[in-house]
């Protein structure tokens, strides 16, 4: 299956892919009840911030054959460097599930 997302490594336990796909997108809707139009990270909601980077994570956890629970995001989280550096890695692997839109599918 063709992969249209740029891969974003971010350092925790160790270096894991955060990636936004389909799957990743539709569990973010059902954890937070809201629709993609309606989200904003900031980075205040910190239990919010578990819920984005747990569905970030879940296909690097697949492809790992790991079991990522939400319950332990916290814990994975308190590995990165810094919080500041979390929520650049975020912002890049969003900017990247939503880059830009091409041309022929604006107009429709």
């Amino acid at each position: 299956m063709p992969d249209k997302n740029d891969v974003v490594i971010i350092e925790l336990d160790r270096p894991r892919e955060l990636r936004f796909g389909h799957k990743a997108l539709k569990k973010l809707s059902a954890l937070t009840g809201k629709s993609l139009e309606e989200f904003e990270m900031d980075g205040n909601n910190l239990e919010e911030l578990e819920k984005v980077m747990y569905c970030a994570l879940m296909f690097d956890a697949k492809e790992n054959n790991e079991t990522l629970k939400l319950e332990e995001m916290e814990d994975l989280l308190d590995y990165s460097r810094s919080f500041k550096y979390t929520m650049e890695k975020l912002q890049e692997a969003l900017e990247s599930a939503f880059g830009s839109i091409p041309e022929d599918v604006e107009k429709n």
